[in-house]
């Protein structure tokens, strides 16, 4: 009875707070809990821009909230920054699959290959290292002025990193459960499979929320020099508006791309906390 008794606390503790009967109180309060911070935030910066606008410090440079929001709102009612996000995402999207899927490989064959990592192991960092400046003129002697340039600059952005952050996920997998994995028959590709990329799946997502900044950086880098003809995106839009010096325009745009990253945050954050869930730790 007193052993029941302790596992039921225990259970009641895992929980902690996700009850099966939690009530619609209990479930729209810890809503507010997660959403206050934030909303917070937004509030804060928006009062210290405000007042920053008053004073009149670089005014010209710096407009204020109302006047971005409201140039922002006006963006948002034409088609062409809801284009422009489109075929910004698309580029993203691809170059990170391309990238997610060259970066799993190598980090695999590195990690398990005592003599490639011993040969690339450090070059991997390395390449790690570059600024995604450094790329644009390869890509563009390569493929020219054209969206495959622009997505070769995203795959050697974000490659390295997803591979580092495989490489370290494998590193830490405990002996003894490869051990395990090989007596139950697991061999090659299905020890891999079930075994090592499991064992490895939470530093290996943390290498890939890395790896997104790095391509998000290199793909915005890339849009302002790579200009593809008939094909606007958020970069051709920033750029235009600075040439111009639109900064309303241009700062809306600068919120644009800080509100698809914090989404996309949002996104490894759901998938974070599920795996943290599954492996128990929340």
């Amino acid at each position: 009875m007193a052993a029941d008794t302790t596992l039921a606390g225990l259970d009641a503790l895992d929980l902690d707070g996700e009850r099966p009967g939690a009530s619609a109180r209990e479930r729209a309060a810890r809503i507010a809990r997660a959403t206050w911070p934030k909303l917070a935030a937004i509030v804060l910066v928006w009062v210290v821009w405000e007042l920053i606008h008053l004073s009149g410090w670089k005014k010209f440079v710096l407009p204020g909230p109302g006047v971005t929001l409201s140039n922002l709102w006006d963006q948002l009612r034409t088609g062409l920054l809801w284009h422009a996000i489109g075929d910004t995402l698309e580029r993203a999207v691809i170059g990170y699959a391309v990238a997610l899927i060259i970066g799993t490989v190598v980090g695999l064959l590195v990690a398990r290959i005592s003599p490639l990592r011993a040969a690339v192991g450090s070059l991997i960092t390395g390449l790690q290292t570059l600024p995604s400046a450094a790329w644009l003129p390869f890509a563009i002697i390569l493929f020219g002025l054209n969206t495959s340039a622009i997505i070769f600059v995203i795959v050697m952005a974000a490659a390295p990193a997803i591979a580092n952050g495989l490489i370290a996920g494998v590193d830490y997998t405990p002996p003894l459960l490869l051990k395990a994995g090989k007596v139950m028959g697991l061999r090659g590709v299905s020890l891999n499979r079930f075994l090592v990329l499991p064992a490895a799946l939470p530093t290996f997502v943390a290498g890939m929320k890395q790896a997104w900044a790095f391509a998000w950086h290199g793909l915005l880098t890339a849009e302002l020099l790579v200009l593809v003809a008939g094909e606007p995106s958020i970069g051709v839009l920033f750029q235009a508006d600075q040439d111009q010096t639109d900064m309303p325009s241009t700062i809306a745009v600068m919120i644009v791309i800080l509100v698809l990253g914090i989404a996309v945050d949002a996104g490894f954050g759901v998938a974070n906390r599920a795996i943290r869930k599954r492996w128990g730790l929340s």
